[in-house]
């Protein structure tokens, strides 16, 4: 097992050089831009439909109107992606060039829209009135969105960077001159998705949409299969498990066909159809991420009831809260699981098995699949049973996954805790905090010493957990250091989806309020931040999000503000103790 590991954890830097690709990020931020959309037109959606299920029907007037909010949100949800993705795949274009030769991401926006809408959609004339073909700018259309973003951004980067623009005189005031600036990367944008759409269609007789699907359907059907979720979700946790953010890496392979999987599934069921879709963005949040990846919910209330070492109980109590809302990184962290050879096979297996039996419930047992979307942070148990619309069928399948979970994870806990008792058993408290401070102070010296930020961001999480070091020297700064010169500083806290960040975010404002201190505190997913940056006068980096330091150095300097990154336990320490929160961010802020 330590041999696996240790070949998996040598590949390390190229899992966290693809989660830093500029395309697979901009999917993934994009995508994530428009999670208000699913979930707010999924309300609407479980409204109209739920009540069906115990035979209770809307009036027409009332259900048109349910319906009607729903197709007039999700039914443009390619649009409103083309248009997010386009933002952030310009905002990484513009860490290569110079500050005062940007790409503009609203003209870049703009362009992407109509190129979309170019590239997917018929025009519709009669004697009466014209109008759109509206088939792909709903979820169908979600890989011709994230094409057309990115031929915009390459298109407008070519100009910008060779500065083959319109110029203006000095004398012309800067907004107008951007506007002059835009228009040949623009032009150009739409006239190549223009004479691209006439000839596509010469050729093939419809719209590029709808050979983009035609092209990937076999590989969406193929990915739900019983092999092809496997390999999603067992490579999911894989990555996670040597502390790279497994969804940065897999989910913008499948976005696409989470959304439009769950879309087709509603459209089944309305149509009195079997709803036979696997791979949705429910499925993926609620029965594979039960507590978080790894499916580790069963696992938290192990550590906290079920254990018998102290510093088991510990973490199971602290982490148990989060862990309910599928944010499982003070369980990742603090126990630790990642790079953890005991839990590694559960860890990788459990989500393969739950996605395993939802599958085998919608295709032997005629149970539809989800087809409702709600925020990731819904508890996996209510999450499941609403997301499957409150199906009998739903009930006796989430048994059967909580008692699968713990029947795999059992076993290692048992391993677990037994290694740790004896750990206790043979070592005194003095002895153990000495032994834990020496360690750490060990990694502080590797970490913040010779190492260059490049191979810092690459194996921050890693070393965090393989040290092993204690919450007690998360910051080497004491609790007495001075803390008067945070007044009015303000400081931003990213992770992947923005729940782990306001852990930390939440515990410097606790702290900072208590002792009068004025501090302005915020969290956020990383990718939504570029625009936040001229506000914050430091950025931190959660753990999982590490191997994004070297990026967010470029986005820092251009503003002039500061970033650090932490490690794992030192995140969790910080996050648990409101005097060593602000005495690193004082420190930091101090360098």
């Amino acid at each position: 097992m330590e041999q696996l590991i240790a070949i998996i954890e040598k590949g390390q830097p190229f899992f966290n050089a693809i989660a830093r690709n500029k395309y697979l990020k901009a999917i993934r931020d994009g995508f994530i831009s428009v999670i208000p959309i699913i979930i707010f037109s999924s309300i609407f959606c479980l409204v109209a439909s739920v009540p069906n299920i115990w035979g209770f029907y809307w009036p027409d007037d009332i259900n048109n109107a349910l319906w009607k909010c729903y197709n007039y949100s999700m039914g443009i949800l390619a649009i409103a992606c083309a248009a997010t993705t386009a933002k952030h795949f310009a905002d990484a274009q513009n860490r290569d060039l110079p500050k005062n030769n940007q790409i503009n991401f609203i003209s870049c926006m703009c362009a992407a829209i109509i190129g979309f809408l170019l590239l997917s959609s018929d025009t519709i004339a009669t004697d009466a009135a014209s109008g759109f073909n509206t088939t792909y700018f709903g979820s169908k259309g979600l890989l011709t969105a994230f094409i057309a973003a990115f031929v915009t951004g390459i298109i407008y980067k070519f100009f910008i960077k060779r500065n083959i623009t319109v110029k203006m005189p000095e004398q012309v005031p800067p907004n107008i001159s951007q506007t002059f600036k835009d228009i040949i990367p623009f032009s150009v944008c739409i006239t190549v998705f223009w004479v691209f759409d006439i000839a596509f269609r010469a050729a093939f007789g419809f719209c590029f949409a709808q050979g983009v699907i035609q092209v990937f359907q076999p590989l969406f059907t193929a990915a739900d299969g019983y092999i092809g979720l496997a390999v999603i979700y067992g490579a999911m946790s894989l990555f996670w498990f040597v502390g790279v953010h497994g969804p940065s890496i897999v989910e913008p392979a499948i976005a696409a066909a989470l959304v439009a999987n769950m879309t087709d599934n509603l459209a089944a069921f309305q149509a009195g159809q079997h709803a036979s879709a696997v791979l949705t963005q429910g499925a993926q949040y609620f029965v594979v991420c039960m507590g978080g990846t790894g499916a580790t919910l069963v696992l938290v209330f192990m550590f906290c009831f079920l254990a018998k070492s102290q510093e088991m109980r510990a973490v199971g109590k602290a982490a148990i809260v989060p862990v309910c809302f599928a944010v499982n990184e003070p369980l990742l962290f603090a126990a630790p699981i990642v790079l953890n050879p005991v839990f590694f096979v559960p860890f990788v297996f459990a989500p393969i098995a739950n996605i395993w039996i939802l599958k085998i419930f919608i295709d032997f047992l005629g149970m539809n699949g989800f087809m409702y979307t709600l925020p990731w942070t819904v508890p996996g148990p209510i999450g499941t049973i609403m997301g499957l619309g409150f199906q009998p069928l739903a009930f006796v399948m989430l048994a059967l996954i909580l008692v699968v979970d713990f029947v795999l994870y059992y076993p290692f806990f048992r391993a677990y805790d037994a290694q740790k008792c004896a750990e206790e058993a043979e070592i005194s408290q003095e002895e153990l905090a000495a032994k834990n401070a020496e360690k750490a102070a060990k990694l502080n010296d590797a970490f913040q010493g010779k190492a260059d930020a490049k191979s810092v961001a690459a194996g921050a999480a890693a070393e965090a957990v393989k040290a092993d070091a204690p919450a007690a020297s998360a910051a080497p700064a004491t609790e007495a250091t001075a803390t008067s010169d945070l007044n009015g500083k303000r400081v931003l806290v990213l992770c992947q989806g923005g729940g782990t960040s306001g852990l930390l975010a939440n515990a410097l404002a606790k702290a900072a309020k208590e002792r009068g201190i004025n501090l302005e505190t915020a969290a956020e997913a990383y990718g939504n931040h570029v625009d936040m940056l001229p506000d914050f006068d430091l950025v931190v980096l959660a753990p999982q999000a590490a191997s994004y330091l070297a990026d967010l150095q470029k986005d820092c300097e251009r503003v002039g503000n500061k970033c650090v990154a932490c490690r794992g336990k030192q995140y969790i320490e910080l996050s648990q103790n409101g005097d060593k929160s602000l005495a690193f961010v004082s420190e930091q802020l101090s360098k």
